[in-house]
C-alpha cells in the first residue's frame, strides 16, 4: 500500500514536470523575421526616400515632411509598433552610445523596441541593456539638420500654394 502511494505521487511529480516543461516550450514564441521600411510609422503611406528624420541613431523615412513632427513628439510609440511589425529602420549611427567611441563595424548590436543599436564592445552592449533610455537620447543628432527635408522651405511653399495645414 505504502510502495502504491510513494509511485502514485512520484508519476503525479513526473506528469506536473513535464507539463511544466511543455507549457515553457509552447510560450515561446518564433522571433519576428525583420524587414527593411517600407510604409511611413506614422500614417502608414508609402515612404518617400527623399523625407526622413534621424532620430535615435536610426533613419526613419515618412511619406510626406508633416509626419515628422508626429514620430518626434513620441518615438517610443513608433518604434514599438514597428517593432511588433518586424520593420527595420535603416541605422545611421557613427558612434557608440555608452563610450563614445567611433564604430569601426556594427557586428555588436542589440534590436531594442524597433532600434538596432549598435555598439563598440559587448561591455557597452551591456551596460545599455540595464538602462536603455539613458543611451538612447544621447543618439539624436546634434548638428541643425535632423530631416531630410527643410521644414521651413516647406512652410513657406505651402503657404504660398493657399495650403496651411497637412490633413490626412
Amino acid at each position: 500500500m505504502k510502495l502504491r502511494k510513494t509511485l502514485t505521487i512520484m508519476v503525479a511529480m513526473l506528469l506536473v514536470a513535464s507539463l511544466s516543461a511543455f507549457a515553457g516550450e509552447a510560450k515561446k514564441e518564433a522571433p519576428v523575421k525583420l524587414k527593411n521600411q517600407t510604409n511611413c510609422p506614422v500614417m502608414g503611406g508609402v515612404i518617400d526616400s527623399s523625407i526622413y528624420t534621424d532620430i535615435q541613431g536610426q533613419r526613419v523615412y515618412h511619406c510626406c515632411p508633416m509626419c515628422s513632427a508626429k514620430l518626434k513628439k513620441d518615438p517610443d510609440k513608433f518604434f514599438k509598433k514597428a517593432a511588433a511589425d518586424g520593420v527595420l529602420f535603416e541605422n545611421i549611427q557613427t558612434n557608440c552610445p555608452v563610450s563614445g567611441e567611433k564604430l569601426e563595424d556594427k557586428s555588436v548590436y542589440v534590436d531594442y523596441e524597433g532600434r538596432r543599436i549598435a555598439f563598440c564592445c559587448k561591455k557597452c552592449r551591456g551596460t545599455f541593456n540595464q538602462d536603455p533610455q539613458k543611451y538612447l537620447s544621447k543618439m539624436n543628432p546634434t548638428d541643425e539638420k535632423k530631416d531630410g527635408h527643410d521644414m521651413k522651405k516647406m512652410d513657406h511653399d505651402m503657404k504660398n500654394m493657399g495650403h496651411d495645414g497637412h490633413n490626412h
